[in-house]
C-alpha cells in the first residue's frame, strides 16, 4: 500500500499494469480498490469495481510449498488494516476459515497468474485449482553473468549476442578449441580467487565441481558425501576431483547451518584425496567467477521444492554443464549427455535418497569423469551445447519478452481476467 503512495507522489498515476511478485505485495490490490472507490464505502465495492482492479494486476507465484505462503488470522489483519478493510477482504472471498492468505488475495485480484517454470506451473495449478495458472520460466541477465573470457569470445564470433541473447544459439558454430581456451581462462580466474580467499591452491587440471546455494536442508548440499568410500574409489579409478562450495544459511535456519558443518566435516575426512573448499562471505562477485570457472555445476534439491533455480543458467552461459536432480528449470534445460546430466530417473516418479545417490555416483564414475579425462573433445562439445541450447533460452531477454507478450498485453491476458471473475 505504501508503494502506491510512493508512486503517486512521484506522479506515476497512469500505470497500465502492476506486477506482484509473491503474496507479500498483495495489499497493492487493496490500495487500488480504495483508489477506485474514492469517497465511497469500501464495503460497497461491486464486481465491476473488483474487475477494474483485476484489470490492472498480474501475479507471479514463486513458492511450491504451502508453508511459504503468508497466512494471518483475520483478527490480526483487522487490527493492522482496520476493521473495514478486513471485512472488505473477507467479502471478496479471499479468506479461508477466517484466515487471510496473501497469495489468495493476489490470485483473486489478478488478470494473469504464472509460475516460474513448467513444473512449478503444474504444482501451483494443483495448489490453487480455482485459478488458471500459466508458466513463464525464469531467466538470468546474460551480460551480467557471462565471464570476461566468454564475453570476448562472443563479441568476436556472435557480435549481436548482447542485444539479442537468442543469438547465443549460434555458439553451436564456435570451434571447440576456442570453447576450451575461454573456459581455461575462466577457471584460472576462479582458482586465483580461491587461493586469495582461502590460501588453498587448487589444481587447474583437476575436474572441478561447483555447488553454491542458499544453505537450507532441502537443497541437500551434503548429498555428494553420502558415501565417502565410494568417492575415494571414483577418484582412484577415474582421476582427481576438487570441489568448491559457496552459500550462506539464514541466521535462524539451524538445519542449513548444520549442513555447512557437515560439509566442513567431509572436507576434513576426505582431505587426503579430494580438496574441498567453502567460500565464506559468498557474494555476487565471487558467484560470477564460480559459475564460470568450474567444470560441472552440481544441484541436488529435494523434488519438487525447486520452483525454478537460476544458478545452473548462469553456469550454462559460460559453457559449464549441469548435473542436477530433475526439478525446476532443469526439466526444461536437460538433454542427457548433451547439455549435462540428470540425477535420478525423472521429475514425476518417486525415488528414494539411496537411489538418487547411486545415480549421482554412477554417472560421475561412468559418464562424466571418463569424458573429461579420456574424451575431452566430447566434453567440450557438451560445454558448447550448454551455451547454444540453454544460454540462448534461459535468460532475461526471453523472459521479459514473454512477460510483455503474455502477462502485460491486455489482449492476451483479458481471458484470464474473465475466468478469474467467474
Amino acid at each position: 500500500m505504501g508503494g502506491i503512495v510512493m508512486l503517486y507522489e512521484l506522479e506515476f498515476r497512469d500505470l497500465r499494469t502492476y506486477h506482484m511478485n509473491e503474496g507479500h505485495s498483495a495489499f497493492l490490490t487493496l490500495a487500488l480498490l480504495e483508489e477506485k472507490m474514492k469517497s465511497r464505502d469500501l464495503l460497497s465495492a461491486t464486481e465491476e469495481d473488483m474487475d477494474s482492479v483485476r484489470d490492472q494486476c498480474v501475479f507471479t507465484t514463486h513458492t511450491p510449498v504451502s508453508a511459504g505462503h503468508d497466512q494471518f488470522p483475520i483478527g490480526l489483519a483487522s487490527s493492522v488494516l482496520g476493521e473495514k478493510r478486513a471485512k472488505a477482504i473477507m467479502n471478496s472471498g479471499c479468506c479461508l476459515e477466517h484466515t487471510l492468505n496473501m497469495t489468495h488475495l493476489a490470485l483473486f485480484f489478478s488478470r494473469f497468474i504464472n509460475g516460474v517454470a513448467m513444473r512449478h506451473w503444474q504444482i501451483s495449478s494443483d495448489m490453487f485449482p480455482s485459478y488458471p495458472i500459466n508458466s513463464i520460466t525464469n531467466g538470468v541477465h546474460a551480460v551480467s553473468w557471462t565471464s570476461p573470457p566468454f564475453e570476448e569470445l562472443f563479441d568476436l564470433l556472435i557480435p549481436e549476442w548482447r542485444h539479442q541473447n537468442f543469438n547465443l544459439r549460434y555458439a553451436v558454430g564456435i570451434p571447440l578449441p576456442e570453447i576450451r581456451k575461454a573456459h581455461r581462462k575462466a577457471k584460472k580466474e576462479l582458482l586465483n580467487e580461491v587461493a586469495l580467499r582461502t590460501n588453498v591452491n587448487l589444481n587447474p587440471d583437476a575436474f572441478t565441481i561447483g555447488f553454491a546455494r542458499r544453505a537450507t536442508p532441502y537443497k541437500r548440499a551434503n548429498m555428494l558425501f553420502s558415501n565417502p568410500d565410494r568417492l575415494r574409489d571414483i577418484v582412484k579409478e577415474c582421476g582427481p576431483i576438487q570441489i568448491i562450495y559457496g552459500g550462506k544459511a539464514h541466521p535462524r535456519d539451524e538445519g542449513g547451518k548444520d549442513m555447512i558443518r557437515q560439509i566442513f566435516s567431509a572436507s576434513a575426512s576426505l582431505r587426503d584425496v579430494i580438496p574441498i573448499v567453502y567460500l565464506e562471505e559468498y557474494d555476487i562477485a565471487v558467484a560470477k567467477k564460480l559459475c564460470a570457472g568450474v567444470d560441472l555445476w552440481l544441484n541436488t534439491p529435494e523434488r519438487p521444492l525447486e520452483a525454478s533455480g537460476t544458478s545452473g543458467m548462469k553456469a550454462a552461459l559460460n559453457g559449464v554443464p549441469s548435473f542436477s536432480v530433475l526439478d525446476g528449470w532443469w526439466i526444461e534445460g536437460h538433454y542427457e549427455g548433451v547439455t549435462g546430466w540428470a540425477i535420478g530417473n525423472g521429475p514425476y516418479g518417486k525415488e528414494s535418497l539411496t537411489q538418487e545417490v547411486e545415480s549421482l555416483y554412477h554417472k560421475l564414475e561412468f559418464d562424466i569423469l571418463p569424458l573429461y579425462y579420456q574424451r575431452s573433445e566430447e566434453f567440450d562439445r557438451i560445454m558448447r551445447a550448454a551455451i547454444s541450447l540453454n544460454g540462448s533460452f534461459f535468460n532475461t531477454h526471453r523472459m521479459v519478452l514473454q512477460y510483455l507478450e503474455n502477462a502485460y498485453s491486455l489482449q492476451r491476458s483479458g481471458k484470464m481476467m474473465e475466468s478469474n471473475s467467474q
